[in-house]
């Protein structure tokens, strides 16, 4: 079950080195043919390449295990990214800090869904505020339960 005291909780910063190699491996794994992305010496990001970040947060960065969806009947409802300018390049550096924006329940035909968000904000070396990304992730009424 949803433990809604993790609403607010944020997870210590944590830093993301954007790699050539590693756009270019993310532009061919997801079937991409734009030369922004293969050719280019300084690429710029694909829009879902933030998602890698979970390759660099550590256990103290994530605040979504706080959250305690139970894996059996939880589900990836929505992910998106809004990108405040330019989306990044290879050789940037950001800093990033993910916090639970919200936990909330819904009436489903089923019984009652419990939603959880996160969010992830991106910031350059200046601070400035680059990307963010957020996660909706929904745990199902278990078994018993109903509307």
């Amino acid at each position: 079950m949803v433990d809604v005291a993790a609403k607010g909780r944020a997870g210590a910063e944590f830093g993301m080195e954007i790699e050539r190699g590693k756009i270019r491996e993310f532009a061919v794994a997801t079937g991409s043919e734009n030369p922004a992305y293969l050719v280019d010496p300084a690429p710029v990001v694909p829009a879902t390449f933030l998602t890698t970040m979970v390759f660099w947060q550590s256990e103290e960065a994530d605040p979504w295990r706080e959250v305690r969806m139970d894996p059996s009947r939880g589900l990836h409802a929505e992910q998106e990214f809004v990108f405040h300018g330019p989306p990044p390049r290879a050789g940037e550096k950001l800093t990033c800090r993910s916090r639970i924006e919200d936990i909330y329940d819904k009436q489903g035909r089923r019984g009652t869904l419990t939603f959880a968000v996160m969010v992830t904000e991106f910031r350059d070396a200046s601070g400035r505020l680059v990307a963010e990304a957020r996660l909706t992730g929904v745990e199902t009424a278990g078994l018993g339960e109903s509307a």
